[in-house]
């Protein structure tokens, strides 16, 4: 067994050592998020935790980690008979972002089945984490169908498994602790408001710093066993300070002051529920017991926010998480308590004088320039005024909203994420078929059935299956892929109005964030002028393409057939990259096509193309005003997809959406 790095010896990141010591002295805090760049010790110092928590009493023989104190009556190695316990180190169980559902909740032990003939549960991951801690790293690329067996387990404390002729329930009490990059996208807000605290690292800008950190790796890959034992000393000093404080933490005294100031600081910034309140309260009172003290001050409920609240606060799109630090304290000064529990004394932060910590509303001023942009362009083939023609400044967007999902019709096979349909590997089994070559994924239940009917046959003596190449079953297993979500954004002067093209960037980031949190990956051509651009090739990264999309300038032609050229010619090359991978092509435009010799000829020609193919399409048709020409939802039917004004690509408008892309691709 390889030696952990000493969790004393991780440089700087004090929020992360803090939050996760928390944890170590108080496991209902409910485990911790970390948030960050790649190469931030965020998984080495999470598995270096575990060196530090003292050692578990189990049962002797139980698969189970039973307390032998208060054993659990359902579990399925009981009854325990009193007296035969042991103890052992705590566990830290990682679980792997690929693993299967059999490998996270157990399953029916297929070799005792087939060889012996009984029923035996063999347990999985969520047994083994049972009263320690469960690892995640990359917790946001977790498939959902895990995700959901997580919620399932933190909610209950315990596992249920109903398969295969298997009904087992056995007691799951664990400390999630996840890591993860938000750059490859966010995490479900089921599953993140079940972390109780987060952490947001980032690698430190100081030399002397960073000097010291490659000089303990370093040290550490030389001769690992020599450099954790020059860290014994302060590792014991830390790991007796967790058993004292555990020691100490029931009698710690939570006043009605302290109370008072975690329900205002809760409603101040709005979260969701109750949950955020008692992780605060429990959060606060493990900062009492690991400073020694038996009563929460005010310090520490300032504390127990920043490290719970981020991530449960309400916040708009691509917002990071965190906490207006002024308001937070003016908060805790109105409602400071006079109990003497509670901490009269003035928290170090600054006074009444902060700013509010309200998000300001979109600059929505109307410009008349954008108006003059516009009008040039309402006859196909005119030539554009000067005043209209040249590239107008960026508009700012309006403020995004929450749109369902747009999905790929049929069954694909692409990367794993949360758009479309697709038969994937880690998906739930949704039947069997006999395998095509290599069996990958044994249907236990359908290869049985295929062999019992055999069996005198076969002249079965004893309690084992006799088996034959022909009773074999594949199990066949759907889950959800993300797909290529390609925007083809109309950047001419006829989309110029200020207040126009704000609803549309607002529009485009809306379908953006959906991507996001989807795991899609993006891309972004814009046309205006005489030329369309490739504004973003396909990326992971949703944020550069809200980066980009913000900062896009507009005036001009309209050349429709030039962009819609690009957009294929993108598809064409990521096709040959990705070729699993399946498009989602969205054009945001008002339909109208200027410049060059027969532009509507062309663009028609350019659209046809895409329809050839089978590329999903929607066209979110920009044309304001009484008088609407048409143009998108033609432009829609040559694409072969849909069009959609802006007010009805919002989330309570778009399931008919979904359905009529279904309904024209079938």
């Amino acid at each position: 067994m390889s030696t952990p790095f000493p969790f004393t010896a991780v440089v700087g990141q004090d929020d992360l050592r803090l939050a996760l010591l928390l944890n170590a002295v108080s496991p209902a805090v409910g485990g911790v998020l970390v948030r960050g760049e790649k190469g931030t010790a965020k998984s080495t110092a999470v598995r270096a935790l575990s060196a530090l928590l003292p050692e578990v009493d189990v049962v002797s023989g139980c698969r189970f980690s039973c307390d032998p104190d208060s054993p659990d009556p359902a579990c399925p190695d009981g009854p325990h008979t009193p007296g035969a316990s042991g103890s052992r180190p705590a566990r830290m169980v990682e679980l792997p972002v690929g693993a299967s559902e059999d490998r996270l909740v157990g399953a029916l032990d297929i070799e005792r089945a087939l060889s012996e003939g009984v029923k035996a549960f063999e347990p999985g991951l969520l047994a083994d984490a049972h009263r320690g801690i469960l690892y995640v790293d990359e917790v946001n690329l977790l498939h959902d169908h895990l995700v959901d067996l997580l919620l399932d387990a933190a909610a209950m404390g315990a596992s249920y498994v109903e398969r295969e002729g298997v009904s087992v329930r056995h007691a799951s009490r664990f400390l999630l602790v996840g890591t993860m990059n938000p750059e490859e996208g966010e995490l479900r807000p089921q599953l993140l408001d079940r972390f109780g605290l987060t952490v947001e690292v980032a690698a430190s800008r100081e030399p002397d710093q960073r000097v010291e950190v490659v000089r303990r790796r370093l040290a550490y890959d030389d001769d690992p066993a020599g450099f954790a034992a020059r860290w014994a000393g302060e590792e014991a000093a830390v790991r007796q300070r967790v058993v004292a404080a555990r020691a100490l933490l029931p009698s710690v005294r939570l006043g009605d002051g302290a109370l008072r100031q975690i329900a205002a600081t809760c409603a101040a910034f709005e979260v969701d529920g109750m949950r955020a309140d008692i992780v605060m309260a429990r959060t606060a009172t493990a900062l009492a017991a690991w400073a020694g003290r038996s009563d929460v001050l005010a310090e520490d409920v300032r504390q127990a926010a920043l490290l719970a609240l981020p991530h449960r606060r309400r916040r708009n799109p691509f917002d990071a998480p965190g906490l207006d630090e002024d308001k937070l304290d003016e908060t805790l000064e109105e409602f400071g308590g006079q109990d003497p529990g509670d901490g009269d004394d003035d928290p170090d932060g600054p006074g009444p004088g902060g700013g509010p910590g309200g998000q300001p509303e979109p600059d929505d001023a109307p410009g008349g320039d954008g108006d003059t942009a516009a009008r040039p362009e309402a006859g196909e083939g005119g030539e554009p005024r000067p005043s209209g023609a040249g590239e107008q400044s960026p508009v700012r967007a309006a403020e995004p909203f929450r749109a369902k999902v747009l999905s790929v019709p049929g069954l694909g096979e692409g990367a794993a994420g949360r758009r479309s349909r697709a038969r994937t590997e880690h998906g739930r089994t949704t039947g069997a078929r006999r395998p095509r070559g290599a069996l990958t994924k044994l249907h236990l239940a359908a290869t049985v059935r295929a062999a019992a009917p055999h069996q005198r046959a076969r002249g079965r003596s004893g309690p084992g299956l006799v088996v034959r190449r022909d009773d074999l079953r594949q199990a066949t297993r759907e889950g959800r892929e993300g797909n290529l979500v390609l925007f083809v954004v109309d950047a001419s002067g006829s989309m110029a109005a200020r207040q126009r093209m704000g609803a549309v960037k607002g529009a485009v980031l809306s379908l953006l964030l959906d991507a996001y949190q989807r795991r899609d990956k993006v891309g972004l051509v814009t046309f205006r002028g005489s030329a369309a651009d490739v504004a973003l090739p396909p990326t992971s990264s949703v944020d550069a393409a809200a980066a980009r999309l913000e900062s896009l300038p507009t005036g001009g032609r309209t050349p429709l057939a030039a962009g819609l050229l690009r957009a294929h010619e993108v598809l064409r090359v990521e096709r040959l990259r990705d070729p699993a991978r399946r498009a989602l092509l969205v054009v945001v435009t008002d339909g109208r096509a200027t410049g060059g010799p027969e532009p509507v000829a062309l663009a028609s020609r350019a659209a046809r193309l895409f329809a050839a193919e089978q590329v999903a399409s929607v066209v979110v048709d920009c044309e304001s005003g009484p008088v609407r020409l048409g143009l998108a939802g033609r432009l829609a039917g040559e694409l072969g997809g849909t069009a959609v004004t802006l007010d009805e690509l919002r989330a309570d408008s778009i399931a008919g959406l979904v359905k009529d892309v279904q309904r024209r691709a079938a």
